[in-house]
Order: C-alpha cells, then sequence, then structure tokens
C-alpha cells in the first residue's frame, strides 16, 4: 500500500489499460481463433488431399478471421449506402484486390490510424509527464491522425498504378498477338482467349483481365458489355480506346482485323512519342541536381583556394 501510494491516478489509469491490452488480447484471440472439436472433424472430412489447396484452405480462413475481427471497426467509416457504385469500389478493382474482405480491411485500418494515434499518443503524454504545451501537442496529434487516415489511400493509389504501369507495358504486345489470330481467321472471343494464355508468360495481370473477359463471353454477357468492364477494371486509357475501336466495329460491321493493324500502328507511334517526351524531360530534370549538389562542390573546389588567398590579401592590406 506505501508503494502503491507513490503512483499518480493517470499513471494507475496507464497501467490498469496495460493490464487490460495485454491480458486481453490474447483472451480475444483465444476466442476468436480456436476451433471446438467438431469444426476440426469436419476440416478433416471436407479437407482436399492437395497440399495446395489446405494451404489456400488455411489463407482463406485465416483472412475471413481477422475480417470479421476488424468488421466493427470498418463500420465506423466505411459508407453505408452506395459504396457498390462508389468511385472507391472501382479504385479496389483496378488495384486487383476483389477479395469481399478487403474493403474491411482498408476502412479497419483508416479508423485504427485515425483514433488509434491520438489515443496512444495520449497515454504516452500520461505516462511521460510531458510538459509539452497542449496547442503543439494537438497539432502533432492532428498532423499524425491525418497522415494515418490518409495512408491507405497513398497506398491504394500506388498498387493502382503499379498494376496499370505493368498493363500499358504489355499491352501492344497484346493487341500484336490479337491482331495476328484475328487475322488468322479466329473471332473475337478465341483471339482473345489465345491472347490470354500466351501472354501469361510476360504480365500475369494483363491476362488474367483478359481471361476475365473470356468468361464473361461464355457465361452469356454480351461483347459490348464484357469489353467495356474490361476497361472499367484496368482504368488504362489504351485499353479504353481499344474497346471503344472493337465496340464501334462490332456495331457497323468492319473488319475487326483492319481496326486492330491501324490501332496497333496508332498505340506505337503514341508509345515513341511518350519516350521522345520523357527525354526531352531530362534536360529540365538534370537542372535542379546540377544546382543544388554538383555546382556547389564544383565552386567550392575551384573558387575556393581563390577566395582563401584574396581573404588573406584583403587582411594583410588591411593590417598593413
Amino acid at each position: 500500500g506505501r508503494n502503491m501510494g507513490n503512483f499518480s491516478p493517470p499513471q494507475m489509469l496507464f497501467l490498469a489499460l496495460v493490464f487490460i491490452v495485454v491480458s486481453g488480447i490474447p483472451v480475444a484471440g483465444y476466442f476468436l481463433f480456436r476451433r471446438n472439436a467438431v469444426q476440426r472433424r469436419l476440416e478433416r472430412i471436407i479437407a482436399p488431399p492437395q497440399d495446395n489447396a489446405g494451404r489456400d484452405g488455411e489463407s482463406a480462413k485465416w483472412v475471413e478471421t481477422v475480417a470479421r475481427a476488424a468488421g466493427p471497426l470498418a463500420k465506423l467509416s466505411i459508407p453505408d449506402e452506395g459504396w457498390e457504385d462508389s468511385e472507391l469500389r472501382r479504385r479496389f478493382i483496378q488495384a486487383g484486390l476483389r477479395n469481399p474482405n478487403a474493403p474491411i480491411f482498408f476502412f479497419a485500418v483508416k479508423t485504427v490510424f485515425a483514433f488509434g494515434v491520438p489515443l496512444v499518443l495520449w497515454l504516452l503524454r500520461i505516462s511521460s509527464g510531458s510538459d509539452m504545451p497542449m496547442e503543439e501537442f494537438y497539432f502533432y496529434v492532428a498532423l499524425l491522425s491525418a497522415v494515418g487516415f490518409y495512408l491507405p489511400n497513398f497506398v491504394l493509389n500506388r498498387i493502382t498504378a503499379s498494376r496499370q504501369r505493368e498493363i500499358f507495358e504489355s499491352f501492344p504486345d497484346a493487341i500484336d498477338l490479337l491482331t495476328i489470330c484475328v487475322e488468322a481467321g479466329l473471332s473475337l472471343e478465341a483471339a482473345l482467349n489465345r491472347v490470354a494464355v500466351e501472354v501469361q508468360l510476360q504480365s500475369q495481370v494483363l491476362a488474367e483481365e483478359l481471361q476475365l473477359v473470356c468468361l464473361e463471353f461464355r457465361a452469356g454477357s454480351g461483347k459490348e458489355r464484357g469489353l467495356r468492364n474490361l476497361a472499367m477494371r484496368t482504368g488504362v486509357e489504351d485499353v479504353e480506346t481499344l474497346v471503344g475501336m472493337l465496340v464501334q466495329s462490332e456495331k457497323f460491321g468492319t473488319s475487326i482485323g483492319e481496326s486492330l493493324r491501324i490501332h496497333s500502328e496508332t498505340l506505337r507511334v503514341k508509345r515513341q512519342q511518350r519516350a521522345e517526351e520523357l527525354a526531352a524531360k531530362v534536360a529540365v530534370k538534370l537542372i535542379f541536381p546540377l544546382v543544388l549538389c554538383i555546382f556547389p562542390s564544383i565552386l567550392i573546389v575551384v573558387a575556393g583556394p581563390a577566395m582563401i588567398q584574396i581573404g588573406k590579401f584583403l587582411s594583410s592590406m588591411a593590417s598593413g
């Protein structure tokens, strides 16, 4: 009792919270991840004999369990209505995150960063007894909360940009293969299926998108709708242009092979122009490292000794 009296009320509150967190996390994990005897027997009966399938099943169960645990946090920031048709949902599709649990993870992380960071900083302030002014403390809390809240958006944009870059770099070769297949007498559906198989060695992402188009065709979806969905899922301008050209060729009955050849030449010229544009920007981009890094060092090496001699000469003149 004598030692307990040495702690202030804020410190006692912090110790109680630490005890609750340390003891509560294992208990919560036990109740979330435990499996009873009936579930274990059912898993042994239903589990496939292949090792890969078993690992995929375990991974899916793990993702589902974590998503179920993160569900209450995600509900604090996930939109209630219009989620399926929202722009953010389209960004998830363009990033290749088609798992139904992806939005739950996304909004749960945003909620934890938005509300968890201020709480942790407040507990650290109480436990350390910092004398930082409240205005400065509130500024840092707001800054870290804003950074944490928008950090998942930045990561999502980076994933989307990387995926679109891979599709953009592999798309011209896919168009050339598609042109050859169509001119050889294959239909558009068979040509897309063949291109999806061949381009898989170069880009798995583009191959999956083309395979999804073929699956939509087989499921009874119209060609226009399947191609429009391809443009929506990728978000790449060149894919949207190709889709528009193929849709117009289907509507007006023009030759798809000739249209693809013209589009391939146009795309090749466009790539060349983009390369020339990037090459022309190199000279401008080199100005900043030259002026800020290389030029000062050269100036010091060349003019440094002269400035020292001039300084010594002026000091001798002043003393004389």
